[in-house]
């Protein structure tokens, strides 16, 4: 039997992303927040989808979306009778801007909650983090008053991008173990990182999701406030203690004491060359001061978990050798600078090693800052220099030549050895207890 093809069309892997996008129903969310335009020629969903197609193809260009369709030969698969004069580029720049007005945060946030439903998703645990947007323009400092939602104010401040001389707003996002984003905020530029997460963890328990224990973050979520939410709302918190906590440093210093601990993890190398990565620690429980929503500081115990990773301790080696050599190029100047000058008795000389050893007083009573990675040491040395004559001309012949004793210093720089057993060690806090949770299940969170 004899078939007649019409067209051929190369349509790649276009479909296949089309069918993820109409499973997870991503237009007709989108339409629920955006208004409908006058002339509905293409929904707001519809273009939503189009414009993801042309993205994952590598045209980005808003003129050639459309273009880019019809050569596809998708624009039947989007809607029926869509024409390709219908993807213009004003058509598709009104739809980004009702993207926009609609707050991408709660559409985001609607799409992520509808993907955990179809693929019933598990979401024990709530991934936190911030981070800063740079932008570029002229914004207002000053927000007028609107209607509704207020949007955030950029700023100047510190720029974790490096980018300090750009406005910047604070990104909050929330995601699933598996990198699924479930919330997000927005704030004021040139906003703290500490507040944000109480307001993350409010926004997580609003979420009312099914098996979800509690949030991860880094250091940052690590205070009085953060840790006495926790224990109010029965969430559970895991968070890295600070390095300049005294908490840390009392219960790092006890795992280092305590020698080989048990092994909670192992897992292969991710090369053939590198060693299995292990992970091994101990829980105790100390005490520490939590706040609370009607300003009450008390003491709470606070579970602690030590981990020394071998993973960590490698990490730590390389940098710690980058970070010496770089310094130890540093430290050849203010050797030179030093032992070109001169002292004029041997008391001035011991008096200036104190200063340059870091063990005197510090300029304006600050107190001095030693090398990191090197110490210095010097000693005094006794030169012979020949005086010069205040006379000019040549001297005479039964003239003796003059010399006087001098003094300077000689410096040398040794190169600090790290133990090996104060490498790859880190501090675990969290507000879940050890019935309901294990050390190595808080460890893989």
């Amino acid at each position: 039997m004899a078939m007649a093809m019409q067209q051929i069309s190369p349509v790649a892997h276009w479909p296949l992303v089309l069918g993820v996008v109409r499973k997870l129903n991503v237009a007709a969310l989108i339409d629920t927040f955006c208004p409908p335009h006058p002339a509905p020629v293409l929904a707001c969903g519809r273009g939503v989808e189009a414009l993801l197609l042309a993205i994952l193809d590598g045209h980005q260009a808003l003129y050639k979306v459309g273009a880019r369709l019809e050569e596809r030969g998708m624009l039947p698969l989007l809607q029926d009778g869509l024409r390709r004069a219908s993807l213009n580029d004003d058509r598709l720049g009104q739809l980004l801007e009702a993207l926009c007005a609609a707050q991408l945060h709660r559409v985001c946030g609607a799409i992520a909650l509808n993907a955990l439903e179809v693929y019933t998703l598990s979401t024990p645990w709530l991934h936190q983090d911030t981070t800063t947007i740079s932008l570029y323009g002229a914004y207002e400092e000053a927000i007028s008053p609107v209607a509704g939602l207020v949007p955030p104010r950029p700023a100047y401040g510190h720029s974790k991008d490096g980018r300090d001389d750009l406005k910047q707003v604070l990104l909050s996002l929330g995601v699933s173990s598996d990198g699924l984003p479930l919330r997000l905020g927005v704030r004021d530029g040139h906003t703290s990182d500490s507040p944000e997460t109480p307001l993350a963890i409010a926004e997580c328990v609003a979420l009312g999701l099914d098996g979800m224990r509690g949030i991860v973050a880094d250091s940052k979520a690590y205070g009085k406030r953060t840790l006495g939410l926790g224990v109010e709302q029965r969430v559970g918190l895991i968070t890295l203690v600070p390095r300049t906590c005294a908490v840390r440093q009392e219960v790092e210093a006890w795992g280092q004491q305590h020698g080989a601990l048990p092994l909670w993890l192992e897992k292969p190398g991710r090369t053939q060359q590198e060693p299995p990565r292990r992970w091994s620690g101990q829980s105790v429980v100390r005490r520490v001061e939590v706040a609370y929503a009607d300003g009450r500081l008390e003491m709470a115990e606070l579970r602690c978990l030590v981990v020394h990773s071998s993973q960590l301790a490698r990490q730590a080696v390389v940098t710690y050798a980058a970070a010496q050599a770089q310094e130890a190029a540093q430290v050849a100047e203010p050797i030179a600078r030093v032992e070109a000058r001169g002292f004029a008795c041997a008391a001035d000389a011991e008096a200036a090693i104190a200063e340059y050893e870091g063990r005197g007083q510090g300029r304006r009573g600050r107190k001095p800052r030693p090398w990191r990675y090197h110490a210095l040491h010097y000693q005094v040395e006794a030169v012979t220099q020949r005086q010069k004559r205040t006379q000019r001309g040549r001297p005479p012949k039964p003239a003796q030549p003059q010399d006087s004793l001098r003094y300077r210093l000689r410096g040398e720089a040794q190169a600090h050895v790290p133990s090996t057993d104060t490498q790859g060690w880190t501090v675990l806090a969290t507000t879940v207890g050890a019935e309901s949770c294990t050390d190595t299940e808080i460890l893989q969170a």
